[in-house]
């Protein structure tokens, strides 16, 4: 069985990726923006938002769960 430990480390790094997709979009945000093609605009925005809400709750999340140890933290 897992523990509190791993379900954290799964969110942490949940939350990384998300990070990551957002810095993404926010490129394609601004490449839009600057682009003669304004179509994709809306878009990128949309998804955008959606997932800095996710971000934003997946930060509750880890902030109310307790630190538990991670299996890198068992030697």
């Amino acid at each position: 069985m897992r523990g509190a430990g791993w379900i954290r480390g799964l969110r942490e790094a949940e939350a990384r990726q998300l990070r990551s997709e957002i810095d993404r979009l926010e490129r394609g945000l601004i490449e839009a923006a600057n682009s003669k093609a304004k179509w994709n605009l809306h878009e990128v925005a949309h998804t955008l938002r959606w997932q800095k809400a996710r971000l934003r709750r997946l930060e509750e999340c880890l902030a109310a769960m307790p630190e538990g140890k991670r299996a890198s933290d068992r030697s």
